[in-house]
């Protein structure tokens, strides 16, 4: 071969490379790509106001990287679009690429696994930050040459090392906050181990029984994907294998376990409901055997009642929690696939109600007759039977329950000798008078703060210079507990800037 024609060759490979690439798609199937752009149309119809969306045709995007963007635009939610910025979520898109391409098991995750549960950012209700970016840099060393059923296991002890369990408030920290604060519930654990496993591009979701059927309470844990199969494992509690954890016993007697999907959803689980942002779908066959029921709702004269709202519930803290929420079809009948135990239906149209007591697994059909009326007064006696205790199979040896264990007590003590790192009560008292601020105050903020403790020290120093310290005590007063623990100063700051102190209860504690 001449010396021109390898370069025409080369060239051509070159051509033919490029030619490649512009055809690699984030979203292979035409179809669901033309449903995100549909999706997406409509969005941007409603809220009418395009400054707030990225210019989708810009050419700094890859075919991927634009797909990608508009996909999260299509289904996030609308606050999403407006407190974060395009630039934010293509870092993260990004990003999630790199992990995708540099981690060994990145190629074998098939599209939608991605697209649904590496992909997405926001696991619950807590603040986005850019901890993907962050836990890829710790993580990506420690796990690059391990099995992805090993990699899951690596980084539960990770984030064992970071936090452990305490209760909080309702309000989800972000996972960067759970960090700095060295604790969470388990709803905290288990968004901030999804958002440690999606970094180093493993899927994972979140999943919870919104109530148990056997006691008063609910719970949250992680399903993260490995070689074609969901696992469950307990969020910063790791243990020698997965499908274990303290939860073993309780999660089968659960009725319903359940996760939300981002975006529009066509997997292979039961899908419950999608809406315009998510897909909540039924995961309980995962754990325990289950039961198709369907209601039927009928009139007085038993015809079918087509359009009945109607209520799934648990009963779980003295009431009846609603746990999913439907309408009968035209045949009058709406259907739900639990654990085998007892469980309410609520039934209503048109000012007509009723309530029944059914148990999954001992008819596949159950017929209510709408027999009461607004204003009527009725007693109902009900005997309820959650799903039976069922042992747990799992066999692990003692060899190795005793070498987890001895891996926890380290880890702990890493977290512990973080948590040393936070100001003391006396340093807090002397930092109070050298801003000349109440001392007992100042030291229960800072020492409240957590990891948070130098944004609180920072606000109080930049007040004392304006002579506005007392004023920020006050604020610090109200806010709660764990907003100490994640609000920059520059935010406590710009809201104590931003009012004028009036000297009266009613403005300190709700203005």
């Amino acid at each position: 071969m001449t010396k021109n024609s390898s370069v025409v060759l080369i060239a051509i490979l070159l051509m033919m490379a490029g030619c490649n690439q512009k055809q690699s798609h984030f979203i292979s199937d035409p179809d669901y790509r033309q449903r995100v752009e549909q999706d997406l149309s409509v969005k941007m119809e409603v809220i009418g106001n395009a400054g707030i969306f990225p210019d989708f045709s810009d050419k700094k995007y890859s075919l991927r990287e634009r797909e990608a963007l508009k996909f999260f635009y299509a289904y996030m939610p609308l606050s999403d679009i407006a407190d974060y910025s395009p630039e934010f979520y293509l870092d993260n898109i990004r990003q999630s690429f790199t992990a995708q391409e540099e981690m060994p098991w990145g190629k074998d995750i098939p599209e939608e696994v991605f697209r649904h549960f590496v992909l997405p950012i926001r696991v619950n209700n807590e603040n986005l930050d850019s901890s993907r970016m962050v836990f890829y840099r710790e993580l990506k060393e420690r796990v690059r040459n391990l099995s992805m059923y090993d990699a899951i296991l690596e980084v539960n002890h990770w984030c064992h090392e970071k936090v452990t369990y305490r209760p909080t408030d309702a309000r989800t920290s972000s996972p960067l906050a759970t960090v700095r604060t060295a604790y969470g519930r388990c709803g905290e654990e288990s968004t901030f181990t999804v958002a440690a496993l999606r970094a180093v591009g493993i899927p994972a979701r979140q999943v919870y029984t919104p109530r148990w059927a056997h006691t008063d309470n609910n719970h949250a844990w992680v399903e993260a994907w490995a070689d074609g199969k969901w696992y469950y494992l307990g969020a910063c509690e790791p243990a020698p294998v997965l499908d274990m954890g303290w939860f073993d016993a309780p999660v089968k007697r659960a009725l319903l376990l359940h996760t939300n999907v981002f975006g529009r959803y066509t997997g292979p689980e039961d899908i419950m409901q999608q809406t315009h942002a998510f897909a909540e779908i039924n995961v309980t066959s995962n754990y325990v055997d289950t039961a198709k029921t369907t209601i039927r709702v009928v009139d007085s004269a038993k015809t079918p009642v087509a359009d009945a709202h109607v209520e799934f519930g648990i009963y779980n803290y003295a009431e009846f929690y609603p746990v999913l929420s439907t309408q009968t079809d035209e045949n009058g009948e709406a259907s739900i696939s639990t654990g085998l135990g007892d469980f309410s239906v609520w039934a209503s149209k048109d000012g007509k109600m009723a309530l029944e007591i059914v148990s999954a697994g001992k008819r596949h059909l159950y017929e209510i007759a709408l027999q009461f009326k607004e204003g009527d007064e009725f007693v109902q006696e009900f005997d309820i039977v959650p799903p039976p205790e069922i042992k747990s199979g799992n066999n692990v040896s003692q060899e190795a329950i005793d070498a987890n264990n001895k891996r926890l007590a380290s880890e702990d003590s890493i977290r512990n000798a973080y948590v040393a790192t936070f100001i003391s009560h006396d340093d807090a008292i002397a930092f109070a008078k050298q801003i000349d601020a109440d001392t007992a105050l100042t030291a229960t903020f800072l020492t409240k703060s957590r990891g948070n403790w130098r944004e609180i020290q920072t606000f109080l120093a930049d007040a004392s210079k304006n002579n506005t310290v007392a004023t920020a005590l006050k604020l610090l007063e109200v806010i709660a507990e764990k907003d100490l623990r994640d609000t920059p100063a520059s935010v406590l700051k710009d809201h104590l800037d931003n009012v004028t102190p009036e000297n009266s209860d009613i403005f300190y504690r709700y203005v």
